[in-house]
């Protein structure tokens, strides 16, 4: 079953890419999330090796250029992600792979300063596997910082500004979506709990540092709310974390 997934969400990501482009790249980490202006998990990059997985049109991976990163790697699933992100960081010395997360393909061992994913890494099919291979592609004392829409927030329901619980937040599994951003475009996403993520993240090595269930941005204090029943919004995400980040350590 895992590889179908994989395979019909490659199928899907190459469709939907366009809809992506820049959207969910540092220095955001979700929608109305704090930014990495705010929260400073990244630290000095200067002269770092960091890799990026899901690094989707390379937006991220072009942020980190600017910070000095010496050396920028990216996977994601999707080829139109890829050449996109070729597009992006045109000029630059960059290692790009097209692939799963969730599969070795050779990538360096104990190499990275900093490994990183933003809005990404729930798209895994193997939580485990994919924590443990970016353990080991970690230098001692490297980290591990991604984000990932907060696992509450997607049985948060709002109809006329009244939320209500759909679904169990206690059952995992898969949800498919048959037409994933208005396309004919079936999208097969994990539902995990927080503490799955913080407890995976333990059982491969991985010390925890910080675990965010972020407040709005700054850059929406002033942004008048109106009640919204769309997925993301601010009149939501004042209400409950659209976003968990969470830092961790190779200690």
């Amino acid at each position: 079953m895992t590889t179908e997934i994989i395979k019909q969400n490659k199928i899907s990501w190459d469709m939907v890419a366009h809809h992506f482009h820049g959207i969910d790249a540092l220095p955001s980490y979700g929608p109305f999330a704090q930014t990495e202006e705010e929260l400073g998990l990244l630290e000095e990059m200067e002269n770092k090796k960091v890799l990026d997985i899901g690094c989707g049109s390379g937006h991220s991976l072009l942020y980190m250029a600017d910070r000095g990163a010496r050396e920028l790697w990216g996977v994601d699933l999707s080829e139109k992600q890829i050449k996109a992100a070729e597009e992006t960081l045109d000029g630059l010395d960059t290692h790009l792979f097209c692939s799963p997360m969730e599969v070795e393909i050779g990538l360096p061992k104990l190499y990275f300063d900093c490994v990183y994913s933003i809005y990404a890494i729930g798209w895994t099919t193997d939580l485990t596997t994919t924590f443990r291979l970016i353990y080991s592609y970690l230098k001692q004392g490297g980290s591990f910082v991604f984000s990932w829409d907060h696992p509450l927030y997607a049985h948060i329901t709002s109809e006329n500004g009244q939320f209500s619980l759909n679904g169990s937040y206690q059952e995992e599994g898969f949800t498919t979506y048959l037409n994933f951003k208005g396309e004919d475009a079936p999208m097969v996403i994990p539902n995990r709990k927080l503490s799955t993520y913080i407890n995976e993240l333990i059982k491969v090595g991985f010390t925890i540092d910080s675990v965010i269930e972020s407040d709005v941005s700054v850059n929406y204090v002033s942004t008048e709310e109106e009640v919204s029943d769309r997925y993301y919004s601010l009149y939501k995400a004042k209400r409950f974390p659209t976003t968990m980040i969470i830092k961790v350590i190779k200690k």
